[in-house]
């Protein structure tokens, strides 16, 4: 971000199997970023060095997610019954063995698990 005074580098970070970075993962990151950005001799100014993670992904995958975000609004992707990809948006409700149930407008609307290909959090505007 050269727009900022001093300039700020911000880098994330992710593993490469996919799980969670630590707040010592960062840290740990960050010192040999550091030296490799000294030895470059890239920047000449000051500079401020940001390591973060990515954060929470907006896909829900496990249980867990399932949970943790009932009640948070969400998008469906699924095929219907002629292989045809829909979308459909709502209140998750919860996911269960056979369904994923959002609430829309008060009413609860299933989709067929085996169907849905994505379910992902949006803004509560759409």
């Amino acid at each position: 971000m050269t727009h900022l005074i001093p300039i700020t580098m911000q880098i994330q970070i992710r593993k490469s199997g996919g799980g969670d970075v630590s707040l010592e993962d960062c840290a740990g990151f960050t010192e040999p970023m550091e030296k490799a950005l000294e030895t470059s001799e890239l920047l000449n100014d000051a500079y401020v060095l940001e390591i973060s993670s990515p954060g929470i992904s907006d896909q829900l995958l496990s249980d867990r997610d399932f949970q943790t975000f009932r009640g948070f609004p969400v998008e469906v992707t699924y095929k219907d019954e002629s292989n045809s990809e829909q979308l459909q948006t709502g209140l998750l409700h919860k996911r269960s063995i056979n369904d994923v149930q959002l609430n829309i407008k008060g009413r609860i609307s299933k989709i067929r698990r085996n169907y849905v290909t994505g379910v992902k959090l949006i803004s509560p505007t759409g």
